[in-house]
């Protein structure tokens, strides 16, 4: 049986028993191979079949109407001619990419191209601003970046030995020809087109050999390296086709950024594994009777959104899709009954929620064909052996640390996990030690073996669907002269779930006014991505325990009762708000 034949066996074997979770548990096992290559051995083979060679791999739709497609024989012969041009300009395996692009058909293809050559993806949301692209230039040894011309000209204050490689933006007024980089060589991606459509791999891609880097946030320490294998991701994912019940011919919408683990998840390996339909439309700003337009027009089948979207959606009239998605998922952090209940009555179907990591593919969800518990993340999925151990203790109990057992009985090693931590040895013994990993996330599970997550043994918090780092945004604070120390909390907020906030204490001569306040915030978000703003500040003295150490649960405690109240909670003083302080992002 060749490796083709063996991976889609192991996938047509998930998909024929989705509705029934205690059979998928008990007779799956991960295929297990010394060498694998997703672009040669999977998407290459599935585009030369019959019934799938003419089928719409990618399907892309603007805001104004535009819309761009590729079939699964286009795309395959198009990231042939990348990779050829790749190869050609020097591009080698085991190469760093850093790959900043938008939802734009450069990203399928360069990912395509780059697991085909063999060389490491470090995906990076267009974002991040020079500040944080030096440390991943740094860190993961980048030799080339892609991205287009707003992203490349960020490059200018980067330091490094790297390359630049300019794709034309979809996005109005991006230039056509590659942008002047000082002391850098800018590569022209349109000359890819010219190149043969004929690829033949130089070498086999050994199943542990690196193919994907994931920057992700900590709290005690720089964001860490996440590194992914030949087939960690690409087969690991099969995990996340059971959880999303993905089936051959759907059409599938996920809404998500590129740069981060889950649009690679559900934008890219998930849907492609199950020979689906990837579908996205590209919006601006969020308008629910848009995305539903989009959806009705399109026929999309399976549809996955983070919470944020869930509770904009609900907001909206959901009667106006009329032929709504078979399937309906969620991830991120739990979805309360009302959201649940309202797309149940109106579209008929359940959002069923998962759980994963950057570090694994999905571990737990509420799967197809299972009563969803609300508020629950669901059960163990086929592949993961779930085991809950008491951070003291480190036995295992009915509430601790998710935990996954690294020789299974069931199914050996996972194979939807890390490799490791990139470069971090101390980090690794930590979360790989008493044969476990320890995902650093609580959950308790009830007697029916159902799982609900009860929070992060850290202090990281989810804003708007994006993991923020406590620590990450306290170091930038405290760089501003008037910030002895800092604290970063999540503030409640009605549709990102949560927003930083800042509990400052200021240094000597400066004054705890609304002008330091818009200082501080504008210091602040100069140096931050978007997405990492901080919103609020209030300035204080930090309460600390007797050792010295800052009480943050203080702090979230005050927040909470804050936003309950309306008010100031007693010891608490003046809050100042960056849509009050004129606030704005640096250009």
């Amino acid at each position: 049986m060749t490796v083709t034949e063996e991976f889609r066996a192991a996938r047509d074997h998930l998909v024929s028993v989705q509705e029934d979770w205690e059979r998928a548990r008990k007779e799956f096992q991960w295929p297990r191979f010394t060498h694998f290559n997703f672009g040669f051995d999977w998407f290459d083979q599935v585009a030369a079949s019959p019934e799938r060679a003419e089928q719409d791999a990618l399907v892309i739709v603007e805001e104004d109407g535009r819309r761009l497609s590729r079939t699964f024989a286009q795309l395959s012969a198009d990231s042939n001619r990348v990779a050829n041009w790749f190869r050609s300009i020097g591009i080698s395996r085991g190469d760093r990419l850093i790959l900043m692009l938008g939802n734009q058909v450069e990203l399928w293809e360069t990912m395509l191209a780059a697991i085909k050559l063999g060389a490491v993806l470090v995906p990076t949301t267009t974002q991040m601003g020079a500040y944080d692209l030096q440390d991943r230039v740094t860190r993961a040894e980048a030799r080339w970046v892609v991205g287009d011309t707003e992203t490349l000209q960020k490059f200018t204050e980067v330091t490094g030995d790297y390359q630049l490689i300019h794709v034309p933006g979809f996005y109005a007024g991006d230039a056509a020809t590659a942008p002047e980089v000082p002391g850098r060589r800018v590569h022209s991606y349109p000359e890819a087109y010219q190149s043969s459509a004929e690829l033949r791999p130089e070498q086999p891609s050994g199943a542990d050999d690196t193919l994907l880097l994931y920057f992700t946030s900590g709290t005690t320490s720089k964001p860490k390296l996440v590194e992914h294998t030949h087939t960690s991701y690409p087969v690991g994912h099969l995990s996340t086709l059971y959880w999303i019940g993905l089936q051959p011919g759907d059409v599938h919408l996920n809404v998500s950024s590129p740069g981060w683990a889950k649009h690679a998840w559900s934008n890219f390996f998930a849907p492609w594994i199950a020979e689906a339909t990837i579908y996205l439309y590209n919006f601006s700003k969020f308008d629910a009777a848009a995305l539903m337009q989009n959806m009705q027009e399109a026929a999309v089948t399976t549809f996955c959104a983070p919470p944020t979207v869930w509770r904009m959606l609900i907001k909206a009239d959901l009667s106006q899709l009329k032929t709504p998605p078979r399937v309906a998922v969620s991830a991120g952090e739990p979805l309360n009954a009302e959201v649940i209940e309202q797309v149940q009555r109106a579209w008929g179907c359940t959002i069923r929620d998962g759980f994963g990591q950057t570090e694994s593919s999905l571990q737990v969800a509420n799967t197809p064909g299972r009563q969803v518990k609300f508020g629950a993340m669901g059960v163990p999925l086929p592949g993961f052996d779930v085991a809950l151990v008491d951070p003291i203790s480190g036995e295992e109990a009915a509430e601790g640390e998710i935990c996954l057992r690294l020789d299974s009985e069931l199914y050996g090693p996972p194979v939807g996990l890390m490799k490791g931590y990139y470069g971090d040895e101390e980090k690794n013994a930590e979360v790989f030690r008493e044969g476990y990993y320890h995902t650093g996330d609580i959950a308790s599970r009830d007697e029916n073996g159902v799982i609900t997550y009860v929070g992060r043994a850290d202090d990281v918090f989810k804003s708007s669907d994006y993991k923020v780092s406590p620590f990450e945004l306290e170091s930038v604070l405290v760089e501003h002269p008037a910030v002895v120390e800092a604290a970063i909390v999540p503030a409640p907020d009605e549709i990102r779930l949560a927003i930083p906030k800042a509990y400052v204490t200021l240094a000597s001569g400066w004054e705890p006014d609304e002008r330091t306040a818009a200082e501080i915030l504008q210091f602040c978000l100069d140096k931050l991505p978007p997405y990492k703003r901080i919103r609020r500040i209030e300035f204080t003295e930090l309460p600390k325990t007797i050792s010295g150490k800052i009480r943050r649960v203080q702090l979230r405690k005050a927040e909470e009762e804050r936003a309950q109240s309306g008010g100031a909670p007693e010891g608490y003083g003046v809050e100042y708000r960056e849509e009050d302080l004129a606030i704005r992002p640096k250009r």
